[in-house]
């Protein structure tokens, strides 16, 4: 017999069948109050002396099941290395087998970044930057927002983790705050004194800390709120868009993950109202320039380009295109492994968001001078 836990922070897993650890069955848990299901996130403890197989029995049934066509399970012993297993899905069913190091091992849709996590990385940006509250959520937690540069200059928003289950999108902060607060770093400090950095490294702590995969504690899914959001339904992104209000936006970058497609690369705001070739221009650059200073980022797969005018306003990027009229873009990365540069132990990784995260100093530098 083999025991199954998913009753920590960001924890998602329901437990079937675990009699026979040859054949541990298993669901994943809906997000509460809606009908999204994909993330999972649990802990198995038993004999290190047999395999462990597990099914997912309903991963047919996920929000996005094209999304398993080449995926891999993340596994860990100590939550600090996350590997691949080999992985399959067949008649509905994710599954995988695995002989662990120790007695128990963490499995999980990508290497989870917990709400303990959140608040270290807080505090080491404190010393170099401020930290304010802009409100709370639904269940009581703060949205936490990290600021630095010049007040006077160009205003740039940084956001990350709508979509809780999306943890490659904070390990993606950890290298841009690292690097944007780092002393040393020449091109940080010439950004800092051209523009002030208003940066919210999980919009979702909630649905984060729930295990959910794109809701808060409501069920809203707060990149669908953004057009007119209320403190009742989706208070994250109200207090934010507030304080975008107050500060002005210059540029806007959105941080996610994508569940199907093994590329990192960035949507535009093309369908908006007013979208003229100056925003063409300004999103070609940041593009090209990110690619040129990291080839993990890539312009030739991604999402369709929305016709003119056909742009969904319930969405960050293109409702704050629209009502700032500025720079607005979301980046995606890969629950996969990157098609274009596949690493088979670890497929896409923290460390490796952590690099992009890094990266993205250079196309801000680059796009700066024309926002």
């Amino acid at each position: 017999m083999i025991a199954i836990s998913s009753a920590f922070d960001g924890g998602n897993i329901e437990v079937v069948n675990a009699e026979d650890a040859s054949d541990v069955r298993l669901a994943i848990r809906r997000d509460n109050a809606s009908d999204f299901l994909q993330w999972f996130y649990f802990r198995a403890t038993g004999s290190r002396a047999a395999a462990w197989s597990f099914r997912l029995m309903n991963a047919g049934a996920s929000t996005y099941p094209t999304g398993w066509a080449g995926y891999q399970v993340a596994a860990s012993t100590d939550r600090k290395s996350w590997r691949r297993l080999p992985t399959t899905f067949e008649g509905g069913e994710l599954r995988w087998t695995h002989r662990p190091e120790g007695d128990v091992c963490w499995y999980a849709y990508f290497a989870p970044y917990s709400l303990e996590r959140h608040a270290d990385l807080l505090a080491r940006c404190a010393d170099h930057a401020r930290i304010d509250t802009l409100g709370q959520t639904i269940d009581g937690r703060d949205v936490d927002r990290v600021t630095v540069g010049n007040p006077a200059g160009k205003q740039i928003w940084v956001i990350a983790r709508q979509h809780p289950g999306e943890t490659m999108a904070e390990w993606w902060m950890e290298g841009f705050l690292g690097r944007l607060l780092d002393p040393t770093d020449a091109l940080a400090r010439a950004l800092g004194r051209a523009a002030q950095f208003h940066v919210v490294p999980n919009m979702n702590p909630d649905g984060s800390f729930r295990g959910n995969l794109r809701t808060n504690a409501a069920g809203a899914n707060l990149n669908r709120e953004w057009h007119a959001p209320t403190l009742e339904r989706a208070p994250e992104v109200a207090v934010v868009r507030n304080a975008m209000d107050t500060s002005g936006v210059h540029l806007c970058l959105d941080v996610h993950g994508d569940e199907d497609l093994p590329y990192n690369f960035i949507a535009g705001s093309e369908g908006v109202p007013g979208h003229d070739a100056r925003s063409d221009a300004l999103l070609a650059t940041f593009k090209t320039e990110y690619q040129r200073v990291n080839p993990d980022f890539q312009q030739t797969h991604g999402y369709p380009i929305e016709a003119p005018g056909e742009a969904n306003l319930t969405l960050c990027t293109n409702q704050t295109a629209l009502r700032y009229r500025c720079l607005a873009m979301t980046l995606e990365m890969p629950f996969k492994d990157t098609a274009n540069d596949p690493d088979p132990r670890e497929g896409w990784s923290p460390a490796r968001a952590v690099k992009l995260g890094a990266s993205a100093l250079e196309p801000i530098a680059a796009v700066l001078p024309a926002l």
